[in-house]
């Protein structure tokens, strides 16, 4: 590992065996049910959490325990200076600043860096960090690459359900109902590091080929170089069908699959999808 230690938040759902094989360390947000928190992937999976849900559960969720973050820093080696800290959104979240703030509480250097997003565009970061690290770049020569790289990923969502949107305050009850009734299954992107509308579409199959056709204007020709990254929220049948008409259109692309877990499952409810994209220079 070096000198340099790469943390990430539990929202860029990286595989555990993943994070073990590139020593990457996690700390977990949390989803609240009726006063109970659990940790993301420590105290709950992501099928129960659907399970609650289906069965009419609405949690709240909650940041990594500023406690636990700072034992997590503490465990790590001797030889470690420099932490790389990839956040979710510091627009939903107050995770970004909760790392900034442990500069003050740890002796190793934390480099707090935003994603400005979340869930797989994220897990793009951190495996370029894992990339730069592991080719001998300093700290700040990563950060310096994150930042140019946040400008190139792509990300768009469509979400089956308009109440989890308004419940979160991303819609109005108005909208969510006059939505529900003409069947909208609204485009959503981070923009200004919030989750927004992008555009407003009848049906969810013709809001999902609203992001293909952005995805064949902006990839060009069988998809040499490129990740593609297609994420579900307990409907792995739609990810499926996706990721199989991904890999028939760009079949030089990297293309794979990703779940949103409780967290942001939280905000985009069961039944959404999610598809990502950016060139990779190595």
């Amino acid at each position: 590992m070096g000198n340099i230690a790469i943390l990430t938040d539990s929202t860029a759902y990286l595989p555990a065996e993943f994070c073990e094989r590139h020593d990457v360390h996690v700390a977990p947000l949390s989803v609240i049910f009726n006063g109970e928190s659990f940790r993301e992937a420590v105290d709950i999976t992501t099928e129960a959490f659907y399970d609650r849900i289906e069965a009419g559960n609405l949690p709240t969720t909650s940041q990594p325990s500023i406690g636990e973050t700072i034992e997590l820093i503490e465990r790590l080696p001797n030889e470690v200076t420099d932490v790389i800290a990839i956040t979710l959104s510091s627009g939903i979240s107050g995770t970004y600043q909760s790392m900034i703030a442990l500069n003050d509480m740890v002796d190793v250097n934390v480099h707090a860096f935003d994603s400005e997003i979340s869930c797989m565009p994220q897990a793009f970061l951190v495996e370029e960090a894992i990339h730069l690290r592991d080719a001998g770049a300093s700290a700040q020569e990563i950060m310096a690459h994150l930042e140019k790289m946040r400008e190139l990923i792509r990300a768009y969502f469509v979400v089956d359900d308009l109440d989890h949107l308004q419940r979160g305050g991303r819609l109005s009850a108005a909208q969510a109902l006059v939505g529900s009734f003409l069947q909208i299954k609204p485009v959503l992107h981070f923009q200004d590091r919030m989750i927004v509308p992008f555009e407003k579409i009848r049906t969810y199959k013709k809001a999902v080929r609203r992001i293909e056709e952005m995805m064949e204007q902006s990839i060009q020709g069988d998809g040499t170089g490129y990740c593609i990254g297609i994420i579900h929220a307990n409907c792995p049948e739609r990810q499926a069908e996706e990721i199989a008409s991904m890999k028939q259109k760009f079949p030089q692309a990297h293309v794979t699959g990703g779940h949103f877990g409780p967290v942001i499952g939280t905000h985009l409810g069961p039944g959404a999808i999610g598809i990502t994209w950016y060139r990779r220079e190595w």
